[in-house]
């Protein structure tokens, strides 16, 4: 139902009926030097007509570009059904479950969705979701500090091969409750975590380590070996994970002996489309024993005196519900519509239909690096399996290619690394997933070729 706004005569019988002539009477509190005055530069409002056809024509501008970018966020095809479902009133309108009475297809759904989660990852319990991959990594730091009681550090590791946008988020949420994010690097000829480097730290006391798989370079880490060592020295493991690439690889789980206690990361892979950049939701599983350190919501399952099946808030420690000196999360938003999409993607899908999608992803990101690296001027700059993504090298500069792909081709040809690695020189982050064809990795290597070579 679209915005109707008062009409002047519902405006003078609502003064009227408090006793006050006009509507500035009463913001009369407010001295006049602190009023902003005339908004001359406010253009003149627009009717329903005029709106739409901004704002279709704001979308256009982004056209539709050939897409070989990632680095986070990633073109996936999403079936005609997932979003037909999704924007039904039922899903679409609906709010925080707080009435479980009055919520139960919502609140069944958010329970299916952390199952789901759950045995995607080998985990014994998820969340319903966070507000986005970034923020997650925050909280699951925080969680990790809380949980680990063995530990007396506020230190984390985190390697330099997570998402540059993960750690600053991270970094900006947790800088100021003292604790202290320690860069463990990566190996230049592999683009892993440098094990190296990691055992020169054994023996000193940190909270956690954080595992990526796979890494911001799209490079597969030894994740066995990554998460023994966390358990060596006492410190919980924190896994960031493309959720598309656990339907392929080991789940975080299985890693090593135990498993790992924690895993988060972005959940827009599963049925949530680029849109501009967001929005996104952040999604969080851990071990049963630290539950209750988990941010969120978690749904529950139960049968009422008659024996009917129903659902509810089983655990909801945030600031919404409870003093925010006791929450474990302040942080509020958990984007339940695009949690909707993903359950209903992963339904659809199933777990064959989400392995063929990471399959024929890494297929065509093979034939990428493959057929890329056959140009004079490009070479692949790391030695280590890939998943999704690959860097590659070129002899010119990387952003004006990338600029010029765009302007020029009409192709988005990957992510300029030397923004958050200049050490790494004029080097690109691309990206095929299940969506491109031969035909349109020929017509990027042609392009990329002609600009380097001729």
């Amino acid at each position: 139902m679209p915005f109707i706004p008062h009409s002047e005569h519902d405006i003078s019988k609502m003064l009227a009926t408090i006793g006050v002539d006009k509507i500035d009477d009463l913001f009369d509190e407010i001295p006049d030097n602190l009023r902003c005055g005339e908004l001359n530069k406010i253009p003149q409002g627009m009717n329903e007509m005029e709106v739409t056809r901004l704002l279709h024509e704001r979308a256009a501008q982004d056209g539709l570009p050939l897409c070989f970018l990632g680095a986070g966020a990633y073109e996936h095809h999403i079936p005609a059904a997932v979003w037909e479902i999704t924007t039904r009133g039922e899903f679409y309108s609906a709010y925080t479950p707080y009435q479980a009475e009055a919520s139960q297809g919502t609140l069944q759904l958010l329970y299916e969705y952390q199952t789901m989660m759950a045995s995607l990852m080998a985990m014994d319990v998820s969340n319903a979701s966070l507000y986005d991959g970034a923020s997650a990594l925050a909280e699951a730091v925080l969680m990790a500090v809380r949980a680990n009681r063995k530990s007396k550090s506020r230190k984390i590791l985190m390697p330099l091969s997570i998402n540059p946008v993960y750690r600053s988020v991270t970094q900006a949420i947790v800088k100021n409750q003292d604790i202290e994010l320690v860069d463990v690097p990566f190996d230049a000829a592999t683009g892993q975590t440098d094990l190296t480097a990691l055992e020169q730290l054994a023996g000193e006391d940190f909270a956690a380590l954080v595992i990526p798989q796979p890494n911001f370079f799209g490079v597969l880490e030894n994740v066995d070996a990554l998460t023994a060592w966390a358990a060596d020295n006492k410190a919980l493991s924190v896994a960031v994970v493309n959720p598309m690439a656990m339907a392929l690889l080991k789940p975080p789980g299985e890693w090593a002996d135990n498993g790992v206690d924690i895993v988060c990361g972005e959940g827009q892979p599963l049925g949530v489309p680029l849109a501009s950049g967001g929005p996104y939701f952040g999604f969080m599983c851990c071990k049963l024993q630290h539950v209750r350190q988990m941010p969120g919501r978690i749904i529950g399952r139960t049968t009422d005196l008659d024996g009917k099946e129903g659902f509810t808030l089983t655990l909801q420690a945030r600031e919404q519900h409870i003093r925010r000196s006791k929450a474990t999360s302040n942080i509020c938003t958990n984007q339940g519509l695009l949690v909707t999409a993903a359950t209903i993607y992963m339904s659809l899908l199933g777990p064959e239909g989400l392995k063929k999608v990471a399959l024929n992803s890494h297929k065509n990101t093979q034939l990428l690096c493959d057929r890329l690296t056959r140009i004079n001027g490009v070479s692949a700059l790391f030695s280590a399996p890939n998943f999704h993504e690959c860097v590659i090298q070129v002899s010119s500069d990387a952003q004006q290619l990338i600029d010029q792909l765009a302007r020029e081709h009409h192709i988005l040809g990957g992510y300029d690394i030397s923004i958050a690695y200049p050490e790494l020189g004029d080097a690109i982050l691309v990206c095929a997933t299940e969506t491109r064809t031969e035909r349109d990795i020929e017509q990027f290597v042609n392009v990329l070729d002609n600009l380097l070579n001729s």
